[in-house]
């Protein structure tokens, strides 16, 4: 029974894959004792045994040649234009036979992403309202994603009693705009990671469809403290220089092509998440003019999921008095243990701001190496 339970803890507790430094063994992370054997960093399919005798599964390795990054913690902007239209909201609209929602009656929902209508892409809330109004009564088609699928629908505009306008009865938003915080810089591929999490819209919780974006840098003007039950935030503004071009928008973070020269004598090594323990840290976060400075910490280690991997309870009594411990626009912000950078800081918990969520680094990385594949297809 003690042999069973055993097999089915670390089954339930060690990753299917890891990453390990070249000449570095893989070490696991583990209440109970787990070696990796019958492996030369060649094969993907690494043998597991409890106390180095029991086997007790498998799990792959990809062995990391260069994984040095610029640590940054600096405060950014980000511009955003999505990929069509996003719903927000529906209103209803007064017709001749009463008030009706042609945007609902067609199936239509919030969160969903209106890409096209009678065949012309939207971009802005000013196109679709354009199509609309010039479709006197007739059935309007509309190309939607909704729930990650893409399908038409057919909306029949009703003209309003008030002012004789054909309307579908919605609103959309066309854009998007905030303040977060940088994470690294990837010389090797002239990549640059922040936020690590998606933007979203604030009112329906979707993931933003990116057509066009850019990172601008920005400067922290004040701070609202946090307290239970309301978050606090870095109020700051946008001074125009642009970093990077937006990539991509994603739930681990947003992602760019650097555009300006950044200075790489900041390197640091990004840890395996299985290096990564429980215990004293630090964030390297801005919060005034005078620039990223280390705040200690304490992290746990949540697990392997793609974003929530850390909860982070901030320590430091000066970031304790001047935010009240993790704060909006902090998003990004780099979590560093034993010299190695190991996650980024993602949210704050509402009833309790002085902790937060955290993502891996080694996830953030995975991603960003997407956006130099992404372009090498593009220009091939």
């Amino acid at each position: 029974m003690l042999i069973f339970s055993a097999i089915i803890y670390v089954d339930k507790n060690v990753a299917e894959s890891y990453k390990i430094n070249k000449g570095e063994d893989l070490k696991i992370n583990s209440l109970i004792p787990v070696k990796a054997s019958g492996y030369e960093y060649k094969e993907d399919n690494v043998k597991l045994n409890i106390f180095g005798i029991i086997p007790a599964g498998k799990t792959s390795v990809q062995v990391v040649e260069n994984n040095d990054v610029v640590l940054l913690g600096t405060p950014f902007g980000i511009k955003i234009y999505t990929d069509g239209v996003l719903v927000v909201d529906f209103g209803s609209v007064d017709g001749e036979n009463g008030e009706v929602n042609p945007a609902k009656e067609a199936g239509i929902k919030k969160g969903d992403f209106i890409v096209s209508l009678n065949g012309t892409h939207v971009y802005t809330n000013e196109d679709v309202a354009a199509i609309i109004k010039n479709s006197n009564g007739s059935p309007v088609a509309a190309e939607i994603v909704s729930g990650g699928r893409k399908k038409t629908v057919y909306i029949n505009p009703v003209k309003s009693k008030k002012n004789g306008i054909y309307r579908a009865g919605i609103w959309v938003k066309d854009s998007s705009a905030g303040i977060g915080t940088l994470t690294f810089y990837n010389p090797s591929q002239n990549t640059i990671s922040g936020l690590g999490h998606g933007i979203c819209d604030t009112d329906t919780g979707t993931l933003l469809s990116l057509a066009s974006g850019e990172l601008v840098s920005a400067e922290i003007l004040s701070i609202k403290k946090g307290v239970k039950g309301a978050p606090g935030e870095l109020v700051g503004k946008f001074t125009g220089k642009s970093i990077a071009n937006l990539n991509l928008n994603t739930e681990k973070g947003v992602y760019g092509r650097c555009k300006i020269n950044i200075n790489s004598d900041n390197l640091i090594k990004i840890a395996s998440k299985q290096e990564i323990k429980g215990g004293d840290a630090f964030i390297y976060t801005t919060i005034s003019d005078e620039g990223p400075q280390y705040y200690s910490c304490k992290i746990k280690v949540l697990g392997n999921d793609q974003t929530q991997n850390l909860l982070v309870t901030i320590t430091d009594e000066r970031l304790l008095d001047k935010t009240g411990g993790i704060v909006q626009g902090m998003s990004g912000s780099p979590i560093i243990q034993n010299g190695k950078l190991v996650g980024a800081v993602t949210h704050v918990l509402v009833d309790d701001p002085t902790k937060g969520y955290g993502i891996f680094a080694e996830n953030m990385l995975e991603t960003a190496q997407s956006v130099s594949e992404q372009q090498l297809k593009d220009a091939s």
